[in-house]
């Protein structure tokens, strides 16, 4: 028996645009040559994907006389947890009885550590048995002459319902709302897409994609989905077929802003978000996805991405966000780009499941996955999903699919990596959590998610930890993540709300201690990640002391590329005056 595991290496050369290659290496329209004059990438927004090694496929595995056929996912898990416990059905071969397997089952059990059952229930229909055993007691058991087979003892579900067979829903906690009466009665909110569409008519969104708006300016743009970008984004937050997403009940909003290339206007973005504005009463919007960032580094204080998300958050819509793909291999960088370095919006990174999804606490930050302070100070992303090795539908003429047909699975879906898929695993948990809480603010989705979320051995960087929806959807008085932040929220004078950046500043430089009333409070101290993440290690000692303000984020080093040398905090003082003159002009 020859048991193979999906690769993970940690090059990476192309996040989808780059060269082709089934290894992680990425060099790219975002990090590498881009072909594009700067001028040209100011107003440009890039989707975040990013290349993986094929996924180790818990199907047909290799059948090595005198050995049983193990699946190739199951035998590299046991193998790689021998203390782990293993739920599987075992079956023997021709001309061995159910009673010679039980034997063989608790011969092994009965050795090595661990509080195996052994045999649970023996069988008549099949020469076999169900058993409970560790991971060196199944790789043991495989090495005897009389087994046909070992495979998982899986749940199953009704006909009609929901399935994914890949591990990720059970990792984020997604899978308890799929059978039974768990989304009996619940009104699940719209989510919006907002990416290169979707491919509505597929059997995989049954007929729940209520709305189709093309606002993208940049050509060629194909009718549906051309990139695939968008539809692979779409079942990750609300599939319901083979691939079954995290709100499967969801309905659909499609946002297309992005042409074939994954390419979009930030002013088609900000358009997406006007529609949003103007129509989330009559399709029930509560939920936003921008797998998408933009392509020059800004302060979410001035960016005018950054002011269109916050509006939508102040409007009631959760805005979730990918914190990007130009992670240095597992090391913290700069998270500057819009609309992931918004404080106020749920930014996701990617982890990577380890082969494990039944526990977080293994689980890492995928090498590519970005995350650090922003140049405001903010610690990023706020949370993790899994982002590695995701299988889901796209148009078989897209460009994303035609540029990596290495990717297509043999029923025809793709496999592919990135925050971008991340995302959308989060955004279908928000929606989850509404259609629990309907009347909850954005700040409490924040919170609830936030609240419960996983440890991991990534550390902060995935933020407070990996997503638990169910968790979540069960909190009942949320802390507020934003509380500093809301001080600084007004009326803009047209009947919305608007964020005071002059005055969040002033009180910032101030008081490095500003933000402790959103992390001090009583209300964190149950969260798993308690004193470890969002604390007074973020602020004091991190992001307003000298070395991130006075040596790294505001000085032209830091500024030079993004054009805004020229503006010192001396001279321009945060008044409208001195930025408009002095930091947008080049």
């Amino acid at each position: 028996m020859r048991p193979v595991s999906g690769t993970k290496g940690n090059l990476r050369a192309s996040a989808l645009w780059g060269k082709k290659t089934k290894g992680e290496a990425r060099s790219s329209a975002l990090w590498g040559k881009p072909g594009r004059s700067m001028a040209a990438f100011l107003a440009i927004i890039t989707v975040l994907a990013a290349p993986v090694a094929a996924p180790a496929k818990d199907g047909p595995g290799h059948d090595s006389s005198p050995g049983a056929l193990v699946p190739d996912g199951l035998f590299a898990r046991a193998q790689a947890n021998p203390d782990k416990l293993f739920s599987v059905i075992v079956q023997a071969k021709a001309g061995k009885s159910s009673t010679y397997v039980a034997n063989l089952v608790q011969g092994v059990s009965t050795k090595g550590k661990g509080k195996a059952k052994g045999v649970k229930k023996k069988f008549s229909a099949v020469n076999g048995v169900a058993a409970q055993l560790t991971g060196a007691q199944l790789v043991q058991l495989a090495k005897q002459k009389g087994i046909l087979a070992i495979t998982r003892d899986r749940k199953l579900v009704a006909s009609g319902q929901f399935s994914n067979e890949q591990g990720w829903p059970q990792a984020t906690g997604v899978d308890d709302f799929w059978s039974g009466q768990q989304l009996s009665g619940l009104s699940v909110p719209a989510i919006a897409i907002i990416d290169s569409g979707v491919q509505s008519g597929r059997l995989d969104f049954g007929g729940r994609v209520v709305k189709q708006v093309r606002l993208t300016t940049l050509l060629p743009n194909s009718a549906g989905d051309g990139r695939g970008h968008g539809t692979l984004v779409a079942d990750l937050a609300a599939g319901s077929a083979r691939y079954a997403g995290a709100a499967p009940t969801a309905p659909i909003v499609s946002l297309d802003v992005m042409d074939d290339n994954g390419m979009a206007m930030t002013s088609d973005v900000i358009a997406a978000a006007d529609w949003i504005l103007a129509n989330k009463g009559a399709y029930n919007i509560r939920v936003a996805n921008f797998s998408l960032q933009s392509a020059t580094p800004s302060t979410f204080a001035y960016d005018p991405l950054n002011q269109a998300v916050e509006r939508l958050w102040f409007s009631g819509v959760v805005v979730v966000a990918s914190a990007g793909n130009y992670g240095d291999n597992g090391q913290p960088t700069t998270v500057a780009y819009a609309p992931g370095n918004d404080p106020f919006v749920i930014t996701v990174g990617a982890s990577d499941m380890n082969n494990t999804p039944w526990t977080a606490a293994d689980d890492f930050v995928a090498p590519w996955s970005a995350f650090g302070y922003t140049l405001d100070g903010f610690a990023k992303p706020d949370i993790g999903a899994p982002g590695r090795q995701l299988i889901g539908p796209v148009p078989a003429l897209s460009t994303m699919a035609r540029e990596h047909p290495e990717r297509i699975t043999s029923t025809g879906y793709m496999w592919m990596s990135g925050t971008s898929f991340a995302a959308p695993i989060v955004s279908g948990a928000a929606a989850l959590v509404l259609a629990h809480h309907p009347n909850w603010t954005p700040d409490q989705v924040k919170g609830a998610l936030m609240l419960t979320a996983q440890r991991t051995a990534a550390g902060t960087a995935l933020g407070v930890g990996e997503l638990n929806a169910k968790a979540a959807t069960q909190v009942s008085s949320p802390p507020n993540p934003n509380l500093a932040l809301n001080q600084f929220v007004g009326s803009d004078g047209a009947g919305g709300l608007a964020f005071d950046a002059a005055s969040w500043a002033s009180t910032a430089q101030a008081d490095a201690s500003w933000n402790s009333a959103s992390w001090n409070s009583a209300s964190w101290a149950n969260a798993s990640w308690a004193n470890a993440s969002w604390n007074s290690a973020s602020w004091a000692n991190a992001s307003w002391n000298s070395a991130s303000w006075a040596a790294a984020s505001w000085n032209s080093a830091s500024w030079a590329a993004a054009s805004w040398a020229a503006a010192s905090w001396a001279a321009a003082s945060w008044n409208a005056a001195s930025w408009a003159a002095a930091s947008w002009a080049a």
